[in-house]
């Protein structure tokens, strides 16, 4: 049948997914964060050469640049894609990654189009949200080809089906909102440091982020093909100031991972909230996201400002705490609003369907008063 590439495509992902989950969180912990740097493209691979220019070049040097920041960090490990012109496979980059251990993958690209588009942006994994996003993974993707036997290594994957690109997202869902959190922070030094043209934070189906299990980001530094923006990316000026936004995004995410979990000090707040009725929803369970941190604390009210009631679940090198466990809608946007009332400006519910993350919209549908 047609198809059935595709489901086992998916099936294969899922099986990768459940073994790598439960690989990495038995783990021990790192001495040091590692950060796996990726300079998109190289060798045979060029990138796109936009009035001239060539992207494999371009993202090399901002790439170099970042390294060097970080590693006049004590507590950073930078390990490498590539550190001259060679051509690396998406599977291998993906391998370094993995093997590594790493705590983030930043993959740096420059952006191309038929058009006078210009500006940064970054990409997270996810469903293409429109025709240009699919467009873009579909371009990455097709370095695919390039490979010997890739039909062997991809088996199943297709870059030009949009289909191929849903079952991506199954791996890295686990760490999207880290992977976000990062994307916005760059994206936002780009605009506010550098006064760059932002395009915001993104979703596609890049093959190289889906096979990553860590929080991943793919960032476009901007246009190669609009004259004045490839300009600015060709020069060592440019390089330079684009390299230090992203440098100094991924050391913020590294100081908020580190202290993101509230201060030892017990702070009688308490928020008294309004009686409301019950809205149960079956096989559903809300908690409340109150942190998201490298250090691994105990759930004890004296490590969260008071709160009680404390869950905790290490994705990776990451640990979630959580605050709240019930059935009632209702009752977890009280606790949402308690926390917030502690410091916890930044909380959001989250559901679990039978055991499963699920978007509490979608929850929701099910419910039942």
């Amino acid at each position: 049948m047609k198809t059935t590439p595709y489901y086992r495509f998916v099936l294969v992902i899922l099986l990768i997914t459940s073994f790598l989950t439960s690989a990495h969180a038995f783990q021990g912990d790192k001495d040091k964060f590692v950060v796996v740097l990726d300079a998109g493209h190289g060798g045979d691979d060029s990138g796109n050469t936009g009035n001239g220019y060539k992207e494999s070049n371009i993202a090399l040097k901002i790439v170099l640049q970042i390294g060097k920041a970080l590693e006049k960090n004590k507590d950073i490990k930078v390990i490498y894609t590539r550190k001259k012109d060679v051509f690396v496979t998406l599977r291998g980059r993906a391998k370094i990654a993995n093997d590594a251990d790493a705590d983030l993958f930043v993959s740096v690209h420059c952006n191309a189009h038929n058009s006078s588009a210009n500006g940064t942006e970054t990409f997270v994994l996810g469903l293409h949200a429109n025709q240009r996003n699919f467009e873009i993974a579909k371009k990455e993707n097709e370095v695919i080809f390039l490979e010997a036997d890739y039909e062997q290594h991809y088996e199943g994957f297709d870059p030009n089906s949009p289909e191929s690109l849903i079952g991506l997202t199954i791996i890295q869902e686990v760490y999207l909102d880290e992977s976000i959190r990062l994307a916005r922070q760059i994206e936002d030094n780009f605009k506010s440091q550098q006064k760059r043209k932002s395009r915001g934070v993104k979703q596609a189906g890049f093959w190289v982020l889906h096979n990553t299990y860590m929080p991943s980001v793919l960032v476009e530094t901007g246009f190669l093909t609009y004259k004045k923006e490839g300009s600015y990316l060709n020069s060592k000026n440019g390089q330079s100031k684009m390299s230090k936004s992203i440098t100094d995004a991924i050391l913020a995410y590294k100081k908020q991972l580190d202290q993101n979990v509230g201060e030892n000090i017990y702070q009688d707040t308490s928020t008294k909230t309004a009686e409301v009725e019950p809205y149960i929803v079956d096989n559903v369970v809300f908690k409340v996201q109150i942190a998201s941190s490298s250090k691994e604390l105990a759930p004890k009210s004296y490590n969260f400002k008071g709160l009680s009631d404390i869950s905790r679940i290490k994705i990776g090198n990451t640990y979630k705490y959580f605050y709240g466990y019930t059935s009632d809608y209702n009752k977890i946007k009280q606790f949402q609003i308690e926390a917030r009332a502690k410091g916890y400006k930044d909380c959001f519910v989250v559901a679990y369907k039978d055991g499963i993350k699920v978007d509490v919209s979608e929850a929701l549908k099910s419910g039942s008063n």
